[in-house]
């Protein structure tokens, strides 16, 4: 399977514009023989525009997802709508609260797949953790001959979810991302530690653009699961491709079997 991280150039609050580039991201990847597509965090409104949260949550069915769905459609490919700021009053089946940093995978035919809300809000110098409403469900979905498991940004960093990712069977997890500078060694580190420990596929896709509060740093790629960096990029706009195999994954827990000696 080819898979596309899209890391694209975001505008806080400009939500048509930021919309658009997803849409184009989508439509060249798959002219480009992409199979699934992973957009970054928050890539409509930004992940940094907070006083743009509430204006702009959208329930699952809104326009921006609408719009992703149609597109993955159109062009015949998956796509991992990184992550929108969800209205939580319009589902009935969503944890209590307003907000919440909801990704939704779709399917070649825009067939809403899994729907992870993000579980670690991020504290440190951010707003997240006042605005929205922790997730308490992970997610895996059957695409193409993988299963897809899916984290948020913040996530990376508890590598507990990864695990319980694994053992639901997850074969390439993919994490939507806003990673600003100055933590770049971090980024680059803890997704090859989960690709390590779980002996799985990490796609990261993270974002491109300057912010009042800070500046994403891009550097969005997939390791395999021996750690090995498969396709990486730099901090500009672009598409990262790479191909994932199941059967790679397969392969190296049989190769070295670390699963089996561990201790509970």
């Amino acid at each position: 399977m080819r898979v596309t991280c899209a890391q694209l150039h975001i505008e806080n609050a400009d939500v048509v514009g930021n919309t658009e580039r997803a849409v184009a991201a989508i439509e060249r990847a798959a002219s480009e023989g992409s199979d699934l597509v992973v957009l970054p965090e928050i890539f409509n409104v930004g992940y940094f525009a907070f006083d743009s949260y509430a204006r702009a949550a959208e329930p699952l069915d809104g326009e921006t997802l609408t719009t992703i769905r149609e597109t993955a459609r159109d062009c015949g490919v998956g796509v991992l709508a990184g992550s929108i700021v969800e209205d939580l009053t319009a589902s009935e089946d969503a944890p209590q609260g307003e907000f919440a940093n909801t990704s939704v995978l779709f399917d070649r035919d825009g067939e809403r797949l899994a729907v992870y809300r993000k579980h670690h809000l991020f504290g440190y110098e951010s707003a997240e953790t006042e605005l929205l409403t922790p997730g308490d469900e992970l997610s895996v979905a059957e695409f193409e001959d993988h299963t897809v498991g899916m984290s948020t940004c913040y996530d990376l960093r508890f590598p507990e979810l990864y695990r319980e990712l694994a053992e639901l069977g997850a074969t390439l997890v993919c994490v939507p991302s806003a990673w600003p500078y100055p933590r770049v060694e971090h980024w680059q580190l803890l997704p090859r530690a989960r690709a390590v420990e779980n002996q799985l596929y990490v796609a990261t896709a993270n974002g491109s653009g300057q912010f009042e509060e800070a500046e994403l740093l891009g550097r969005s790629a997939v390791y395999d699961p021996w750690g090995t960096t498969l396709a990486a990029s730099d901090d500009d706009p672009t598409l990262v491709h790479t191909t994932v195999d199941p059967d790679t994954v397969a392969a190296t827990r049989e190769e070295f079997p670390a699963w089996r000696d561990r201790r509970r």
